[in-house]
């Protein structure tokens, strides 16, 4: 079997005291590691005066580590600059927030050559190379240019963004020609994978044909969707835990009767946190009688706090939840607690059980697992209601949920007095859709789905010459 070598911006090792604490991606990247006896390089989250190329290497319950320190300047241009206020914005369609300039992009580029430089001696022929999300686009390139023949597969976790917003990138085609140096362009939805072909399309000429092959500019690339998934069995296994039961309980004394609405959604502008506020405030001006027997739990840890735009959003939503508190609340009850600090994933699975309604409302979303999470989490004999915007990724998989427009407060609204409402036969019957989507399409069928496509070959230039397509790049 081929080595696996992963590629992302920060490296997420399982951590000594086991996977509790983890992501579900770092999760199932660590399991694919032990399973191809891999190696896992990025960034070690330190900064450094100047820049080596000096490798860290550590083994971690037997996955493997490479991590390099970068300068100052690259965290401000190529994280804080390009990846964090140029295309992130740009890829959740906000480009009123995107900035450009010419700086950032030369940060960026020039991170990503120096990951190639570090990374190319340890690449052994026939190791697979997965390289993950929009900070390493450019990356594939780099180590083509520098003698990689080996298949090298790109994965976007973010939305990939409709073509008219694209174009407002000076780069937009540099960007998509770096990604025709891959063998395999992974999306997490139809929907993103449709935005990227009508690109390559209409912008470069490209040619679309069968089993995901797409052609553009001499190289033929295969692009997929596939929405990456959550470990269910473990998640629902982790919600029965004594950690779990032990906030469970105590979130239940906390509430004391009253229904809790529950969000939890990292501190960005993209999760629609300000505009769930106003859904909720909605709510609860429209039905005053549902006043002091429901309260939102909101888990908004910071994020990105360097960046003024993330500033500007944590000093709106303390603002707009004081106001709600202050219109609302009596002596007895507070309608939102807001809370800007994270739990581990194991604590997480008992507050997800505890509320009556997860409302998971994200402007636009790659896929969003906290939807995902919180299904997996319920108690099946009285699970509660998720609530999802259509905008996020996981609704293609998730129909089963109350779908609101996160843009209308009546919607919103209306979601949670239905969600409230809901008999408990109908809100098994809506669980149990959910969860068989959670089990089936889980994070190790993810990861499988994507490696087996990075091993599949690519048609030989014969083979392609008799369809009447174009011939593709390296051959391996």
């Amino acid at each position: 079997m081929s080595r696996l070598i992963v590629v992302s911006n920060r490296v997420q090792p399982p951590s000594g005291g086991g996977e509790g604490n983890q992501g579900g991606l770092s999760v199932a990247l660590s399991a694919a590691l032990r399973e191809y006896s891999g190696l896992w390089f990025g960034w070690s989250g330190q900064t450094t005066e100047s820049f080596t190329g000096q490798i860290s290497i550590q083994r971690t319950e037997g996955v493997t580590t490479a991590t390099v320190d970068i300068e100052e300047q690259d965290v401000d241009e190529y994280y804080n600059g390009f990846a964090n206020r140029t295309l992130w914005p740009l890829f959740h369609d906000r480009i009123d927030l995107a900035e450009y300039e010419r700086g950032f992009q030369g940060g960026y580029q020039r991170v990503n050559d120096r990951f190639a430089d570090t990374l190319e001696p340890l690449i052994e022929p026939g190791d697979l190379v997965w390289v993950h999300d929009y900070h390493l686009i450019p990356l594939g390139q780099a180590l083509r240019a520098r003698g990689i023949r080996n298949r090298i597969g790109f994965f976007l976790h973010i939305p990939w963004p409709p073509r008219q917003i694209l174009l407002s990138l000076s780069s937009h085609k540099e960007l998509v020609e770096a990604l025709f140096e891959y063998d395999v362009v992974g999306f997490q939805t139809a929907v993103w994978l449709e935005s990227f072909l009508d690109y390559v399309t209409h912008e470069m000429d490209g040619v679309v044909g069968e089993d995901g092959l797409v052609t553009a500019g001499g190289r033929t690339i295969r692009a997929i969707a596939s929405p990456i998934g959550i470990d269910g069995e473990a998640f629902a296994a982790m919600a029965d835990g004594p950690r779990a039961r032990a906030i469970y309980d105590r979130m239940m004394v906390s509430a004391n009767g009253r229904a809790m609405i529950l969000g939890v959604d990292r501190l960005d502008y993209s999760k629609g946190l300000q505009e769930r506020f106003v859904g909720y405030e909605r709510f609860l001006a429209d039905r005053p009688e549902r006043a002091g027997g429901v309260f939102l739990l909101q888990i908004a840890p910071p994020s990105r706090e360097d960046v003024q735009s993330y500033q500007e959003i944590r000093a709106e939503l303390e603002a707009s939840s004081g106001r709600i508190n202050g219109a609302f609340a009596d002596i007895e009850w507070v309608p939102i607690r807001y809370v800007n600090k994270g739990y581990p994933r194991d604590q997480l699975a008992g507050i997800y059980r505890a509320a009556r309604i997860g409302l998971v409302t994200p402007l636009r979303d790659g896929m969003n697992l906290v939807a995902k999470e919180y299904v997996a989490a319920q108690d099946p004999s009285d699970p509660g209601v998720l609530i999802l915007s259509r905008f996020a990724g996981a609704a293609l998989q998730l129909g089963a949920a109350v779908l609101v427009n996160p843009y209308s407060a009546e919607e919103i609204s209306d979601a949670i007095d239905q969600a409230l409402s809901m008999p408990l036969d109908e809100r098994i019957d809506r669980w149990t859709q959910l969860m068989d989507n959670v089990m089936r399409e889980d994070v190790m069928w993810w990861r499988r789905t994507f490696t087996d496509a990075l091993e599949a070959p690519l048609p030989d230039a014969e083979q392609l010459s008799a369809k009447g397509e174009t011939a593709t790049g390296p051959k391996f």
